[in-house]
């Protein structure tokens, strides 16, 4: 069940006791005032069909408790205390006056993060930069006055044409997990195995099977104490490995198909993901190679894929690959999130489809990374008339660039740094260096949210830069007048 509130909340409404002073250029006064708050609610009061039960919180407390803790990286427990604390956090979720309270308990948190998808998530993002480039447009025209109407006319027969940049490149937000490696797998599927071996033996009041386990673990520390790890020896300690879980999961088959032992739904899941780790690591082994199909690089997290990225400091990352494309205004979109490695040359024509459902028209020029820089692209770009950034392929012309061409060529080459710049922002401020979470799900949404609180924050910065420019302007003005006035006295 959901209820809409009677009003949205502005700054005027927000009740502020005796003695406390808000100022109304808080950061967070005016970042709530960049989001479109009752669109957004009219979209997630749907997924509250039922009218019935106890009525969900708000939107926007949960959005924007969300985006609080995506801005100071706060756990579930220090966000609920440092909200109780802050009344710019308690007037930003919508709260209508500052309470010495806890608003919520911090485990709702994990109901809010299940609530607001990927998908919705990606729907908030659109409706922000869509608002806030409204309030631009109307700003604009009220500036204008009565030359707006000859304007119009004149964007509407130049929507046709190709305008605008659009910046596409693809970057890894890694998972926090350990690093994988085959032994380290391996030891974690056989003690699994034998932990469920023993519960479901105890349960059921069947003997315990013998499983070795002081020798398998012997075993196991033997090479994992190691300094020095030969591949003979790593192979023997393998091999011992697949041995006793192969042992240990032939007792499973014993267990389920002669004594009718049914499995709950979470041990038959791990089940089905200890029998893969196997097969995978079998596979490799009998094949003598690192490489496989859909390899579990975590038995907690069996979702996440090694992505190869050829950097230097990490050359393989482990976590979620996505592609994200800047526009001219510096907004952020995600358009492409996957855990499985693929090749993000194949989201180039999907971005600049987007982008002309956005605006009417294709961009001008797409830069782009050299990988994006296949014939299928290039020959997509250059029917539609896109100058698209990078070298050309094949050997290097005879003849040297004219000054024009590499002029071009530097220019596309410097404005495409600026989705570099967003992905460092996004690492370092927005949480997307290291991502905690351990579901599929909440982890897609946490990306989203990383952008949606980084187009905000840059919104926010833009909004108070103009407002500084302006008051110079009439500190300016008011100097001025003053100066007059001296002068004539």
């Amino acid at each position: 069940m959901y209820r809409f509130e009677e009003k949205q909340l502005s700054f005027t409404d927000f009740n502020q006791p005796q003695g406390l002073q808000m100022n109304p250029e808080n950061r967070w006064i005016k970042k709530a005032e960049m989001i479109p708050w009752d669109t957004i609610e009219k979209e997630y009061a749907k997924l509250f069909p039922s009218r019935t039960g106890m009525p969900a919180k708000p939107l926007r407390m949960a959005l924007g408790s969300l985006l609080i803790q995506k801005q100071y990286h706060y756990p579930d427990e220090e966000l609920v205390e440092q909200i109780r604390e802050n009344p710019y956090y308690q007037y930003f979720i919508g709260m209508p006056r500052y309470e010495d309270k806890i608003p919520f308990v911090p485990s709702l948190l994990v109901e809010f993060r299940k609530r607001l998808s990927e998908d919705v998530l990606n729907e908030i993002n659109e409706m922000i930069i869509e608002y806030n480039a409204q309030k631009s447009d109307d700003d604009n025209d009220g500036k204008d006055g009565d030359d707006s109407g000859s304007n119009d006319t004149d964007s509407t027969s130049d929507s046709s044409e190709n305008s605008g940049t659009l910046i596409l490149d693809a970057t890894c937000a890694p998972q926090n997990i350990k690093y994988p490696q085959d032994i380290e797998l391996l030891n974690e599927t056989r003690e699994k195995l034998e932990d469920m071996l023993c519960r479901i033996s105890d349960e059921y009041g069947f003997y315990r099977p013998r499983m070795y386990k002081e020798k398998a673990r012997k075993d196991y520390l033997a090479l994992a104490k190691c300094r020095k790890r030969g591949a003979k020896k790593i192979r023997k300690a393998i091999k011992k490995q697949l041995q006793y879980i192969r042992r240990d999961l032939g007792y499973m088959d014993n267990l389920i198909e002669n004594n009718s032992v049914e499995l709950s739904a979470s041990d038959a899941e791990l089940l089905n993901i200890l029998i893969t780790v196997y097969e995978q690591q079998r596979y490799m082994f009998k094949n003598n190679t690192h490489t496989v199909e859909n390899r579990i690089v975590s038995i907690s997290q069996p979702y996440i894929r090694p992505i190869v990225r050829g950097k230097a400091k990490s050359p393989v990352e482990f976590g979620a690959k996505l592609d994200l494309s800047v526009d001219e205004t510096g907004m952020c979109r995600l358009e492409k999130l996957s855990f499985d490695a693929y090749n993000e040359s194949a989201v180039l024509k999907t971005a600049i489809e987007n982008y002309k459902q956005r605006t009417g028209h294709y961009p001008e020029r797409v830069l782009v990374d050299q990988i994006y820089r296949n014939r299928e692209n290039i020959t997509f770009c250059s029917n539609l008339g896109i100058r698209l950034s990078g070298k050309r392929l094949g050997r290097p012309k005879k003849y040297a660039d004219t000054k024009a061409e590499t002029k071009t060529a530097y220019q596309d080459n410097t404005d495409r740094i600026e989705v570099e710049r967003k992905f460092s922002l996004a690492k370092r401020k927005f949480g997307l260096g290291l991502l905690l979470t351990k579901r599929e799900d909440t982890t897609k949404e946490l990306i989203v949210l990383s952008i949606i609180a980084m187009n905000i924050d840059r919104l926010a910065a833009l909004f108070l830069r103009l407002l500084k420019f302006i008051l110079s302007f009439v500190i300016f003005d008011d100097e001025k007048v003053a100066l007059s006035e001296n002068t004539a006295y």
